[in-house]
């Protein structure tokens, strides 16, 4: 019978970095057409998403958003394959699906209706699901344009601008008609946020005092900060935001590995209150049963057709190498939008 490749978690992991040690590579038997029950696919591994919230299942946290990956269980997320077999009426052999509950693992079953049919036409790819199309997209446009209402003539700082959210604020933000300020881990980074559209970008990791490189791109401060990193990134924002200012609370990445002795803890959230400063904590799977998800799609398809949209993909070859692309995702070493490209799409899609 032939072998299929699947990730698994050894242990969970509450605080510090995950390593390699706490994953296993396991070959199992593939699943075939017999082993699927009523309105059931499998379904044949394109594409996998790194996520930053996947730092939270690894935590085996009973109290989150999002349920924590279970020792000896598959690790599993958002990604892209093919139904290689069906006994669904919604989704046949052949299509190209979409969802949440992609298991690492070469093949799968799983039900159908977990599960979103699509295509690629008009410039659209099968892996631009996890990208420009994708959750971290979509997540760009909840903060930017739905809770904070990013207009014309605003300045908006954006944390981790060139990662898989941050180029989609950017870019969403330009189009808007924002003056738009980017920080990234990196001068390669940095430079491709100002390619993007963004008008100043430095590296926070070289400018030595956040508060005066924030003041220095913004001497006037910051209508909206839209945050991915938390900790002291934070604490510098919140000192240089307007009266009325915003901030989009899409993550916090600082701190997913921190132990409770090397935690920042802030230091200025009494600027909410002195500036009367709306903090938006958001999770964007609330948004997906809304108007604002056909919003979404409709404005950056658009932008695509037009050409007036730019999305980078850090891909890595090969589901064996799933726990290093992931681990590098915390450790901020993916340049774009991280993907683990497991098998190759059809070539008829």
């Amino acid at each position: 019978m032939a072998i299929n490749t699947r990730i698994t978690l050894v242990r969970n992991v509450s605080s510090g970095a995950p390593t390699l040690e706490d994953f296993k590579a396991e070959t199992v038997p593939t699943p075939t057409r017999d082993s699927l029950g009523n309105d059931e696919v499998l379904i044949r591994t394109l594409y996998l998403s790194c996520d930053p919230y996947m730092r939270g299942r690894l935590s085996g946290r009973t109290d989150s958003y999002v349920a924590s990956f279970k020792p000896g269980m598959p690790v599993d997320g958002l990604g892209v394959g093919i139904v290689e077999a069906s006994t669904s009426s919604e989704l046949k052999e052949g299509d190209a699906v979409t969802g949440a509950g992609f298991k690492w693992e070469t093949k799968f079953t799983a039900p159908a209706k977990n599960f979103t049919k699509v295509s690629s036409s008009g410039g659209v790819s099968l892996i631009d699901y996890l990208g420009v199309l994708g959750m971290p997209s979509f997540t760009a446009y909840v903060g930017t344009v739905t809770l904070c209402k990013a207009k014309a003539g605003e300045t908006i700082l954006v944390s981790a601008a060139s990662g898989a959210v941050g180029q989609m604020v950017i870019q969403l933000a330009k189009a808007r008609g924002l003056y738009v300020i980017g920080s990234a881990g990196s001068d390669e980074k940095v430079q491709h946020a100002k390619d993007l559209g963004a008008d100043v970008a430095f590296n926070y990791k070289t400018v030595g005092d956040l508060d005066a490189a924030i003041k220095k791109a913004a001497p006037e401060g910051l209508d909206v900060y839209f945050d991915n990193v938390g900790g002291e990134f934070l604490d510098a924002a919140l000192v240089n935001m307007k009266p009325y200012g915003r901030i989009a609370e899409c993550g916090m990445i600082s701190q997913y590995n921190a132990t409770p002795e090397n935690a920042h803890h802030i230091k200025n959230l009494m600027y909410v209150v002195m500036k009367k400063v709306t903090m938006y904590g958001f999770i964007v799977t609330d948004y997906y049963t809304t108007p604002v998800y056909p919003e979404f799609v409709q404005t950056v398809s658009a932008m695509l057709k037009d050409k007036k949209i730019q999305y980078k993909i850090d891909e890595v070859a090969g589901l064996e190498n799933g726990p290093q692309a992931l681990l590098g995702v915390l450790e901020g070493k993916n340049f774009g939008k991280r993907i683990i490209k497991v098998s190759d799409p059809p070539h008829r899609l």
